[in-house]
């Protein structure tokens, strides 16, 4: 059965007595950091491999040519200053900034752009955005200018080619196998490019000596304490020992807000990928789409936020896009993302799950209907969710049961196509292409065993390829806009994955030490040190105070 939350909220109110005593002393100017939860720290910069490097190693570290900003929806030039499409929207041209040095202080050129490009197109584990299936060539005809030539019309490719990281060609040049590289030194234009400290339990980065923005940062450098579980991240936090955190928090206003109100603060806007309940439709009893529609409708939703979420968020709106596209939702009638157990159990029936012993349901050849929900062991607020569906599909006769693990091995089995079902985020973007992209292609398809970026379910829908592939060449924002309403239609009809909730954006912030974080008042950006590239707005905003408190 689900844990109560007020059993975590009194672990964590009785821990706060022996809060001082943990405190960690903080160099002034340098900031703490919650963001990743792990027991200890494997040194990987590399920015473009598969795995998980660390933070901030995408958008901190190195850079891209354009940061989208989530919260505007705007893009800001970044190492490029504008961005230009021809009129037959087939090629994309960037101009390069002037004045920019790598962090050995080597000069930064378009030279560099291109051969990233290239080194993904010789190495196709690093190109998982399947950036080459649309560009047809990357030319810089002077040191200012990238022009990417497209094989088609491929509208959304411009915020697929703009998040590319940038590497130096004079360093990966020389690089043997860029896919295990763990670039432990890195080299590259961010604000924080230096490795100070880098221990099993603690790692910090220093300025870069040569970034292009004139006194930026104003940050003297970040540090990172590894936390294995959101509840030692947040006793960080609550401690003061954290400045910045992108944890989820439970009661957060009575745990961190009053233990200092004039400095402690939050804002958890609804911003966030959608988290899904995903089922390995590969597997025989989740191939049908009648199945996991009645899993969803087995679903309380209200009763999940209000448990798992603390009613940070709320239910997954029956379109199933989350809070960022609201304004793409089409009306919706009867919808399988509400709470219905009646029609669960009605389309369960239906779909040979027949009721056996005990009330426990049984596939259409006979075995039992029971499977493991993969979740990440830290994330707390994850775990209690897996729970109350665990809990909620007991009630129609489905057995599931939580299966934990550090993140590494949840991933690893995500990515491979090895779980039945497991907890996980959305795909993200300036429009829901992306979004339905790595929920229905057939393109994002690979065959279990192998390492997809998205689309771990492993559904295909040839009906939604040739929407998608009429919003590639759309002009007007009128046409996409109906080419998304469509596409709603065929998530609606096929039903993919199941969407319990908005991920909150987590943004839990001190002000004793800093100042500049966004706000309700001043949204310049995504808050939570979770979402890139919008970090990086944060990390060259922000100021520390010349006193503290």
């Amino acid at each position: 059965m689900s844990k109560s939350p007020m059993i975590t909220l009194a672990c964590l109110t009785l821990a706060l007595s022996s809060c001082e005593r943990h405190r960690v002393e903080l160099e002034p100017g340098v900031l703490s950091i919650s963001v990743e939860q792990h027991s200890a720290w494997v040194r990987n910069f590399n920015p473009l491999g598969p795995g998980q490097p660390r933070w901030p190693t995408r958008a901190g570290v190195y850079e891209p040519l354009l940061v989208s900003n989530g919260m505007t929806g705007a893009w800001v030039p970044w190492l490029a200053t504008s961005h230009s499409w021809s009129q037959d929207l087939e090629t994309l041209t960037f101009e390069i900034r002037e004045g920019v040095k790598w962090s050995d202080g080597r000069p930064f050129s378009a030279k560099d752009v291109k051969f990233t490009f290239e080194l993904l197109r010789e190495h196709k584990a690093l190109d998982r955005g399947a950036l080459w299936s649309f560009i047809e060539s990357v030319d810089a005809p002077d040191a200012r200018t990238v022009t990417i030539q497209f094989k088609r019309v491929y509208v959304p490719g411009l915020a697929d080619v703009a998040s590319v990281p940038i590497v130096p060609e004079h360093v990966w040049a020389k690089i043997e196998d860029p896919i295990t590289f763990a670039n432990p030194d890195p080299v590259a234009t961010g604000p924080f490019t230096k490795v100070e400290v880098f221990r099993n339990q603690v790692y910090e980065l220093g300025r870069n000596p040569h970034y292009w923005q004139p006194e930026k940062p104003k940050v003297k450098g970040l540090r990172f304490l590894a936390y294995p579980s959101n509840d030692q991240a947040n006793l960080a936090l609550i401690e003061g020992s954290v400045d910045w955190a992108g944890n989820f928090v439970p009661a957060i206003d009575r745990t961190y807000v009053a233990r200092d109100p004039d400095h402690n603060t939050y804002w958890f806007p609804s911003f966030g990928a959608m988290i899904f309940l995903y089922v390995n439709t590969t597997k025989p009893e989740f191939s049908d789409a009648r199945v996991r529609k009645a899993m969803s409708m087995a679903i309380d939703r209200e009763r999940l936020v209000e448990i798992a979420m603390y009613d940070y968020t709320s239910p997954a709106d029956p379109s199933g896009l989350p809070s960022a596209f609201a304004a793409w939702r089409d009306e919706v009638g009867e919808s399988w993302i509400r709470f219905d157990r009646d029609r669960a159990n009605a389309l369960l029936d239906e779909a040979g799950m027949k009721r056996g012993a005990g009330g426990w349901r049984t596939t259409p050849d006979g075995a039992p209907m029971e499977f493991e929900i993969d979740v990440v062991s830290g994330w707390s607020d994850w775990v209690r969710a897996a729970q109350v569906v665990a809990d909620n599909l007991e009630e129609v006769g489905v057995r599931a049961k939580v299966r934990p693990s550090e993140f590494g091995a949840w991933f690893s089995r995500l990515q491979n196509g090895e779980f039945s079902a497991a907890v996980s985020w959305s795909n993200e973007g300036d429009t829901p292409y992306n979004y339905y992209r790595y929920l229905m292609s057939t393109k994002t398809v690979v065959p279990v065993g192998e390492s997809a970026p998205a689309n771990w379910h492993r559904l295909g829908d040839p009906q939604t390829d040739e929407l998608l592939e009429q919003f590639e060449q759309a002009r007007e924002d009128t046409e996409r806009k109906a080419l998304g309403k469509r596409l709603q239609a065929r998530f609606l009809d096929a039903a993919p994955a199941i969407p319990l909730f908005p991920g909150p954006v987590w943004a839990a912030y001190s002000t004793r030490r800093f100042d500049g974080f966004p706000t309700p008042d001043n949204p310049y950006a995504r808050p939570s040190p979770n979402n890139a590239p919008d970090c990086l707005l944060v990390l060259t905003t922000l100021e520390p105070k010349e006193q503290t408190p």
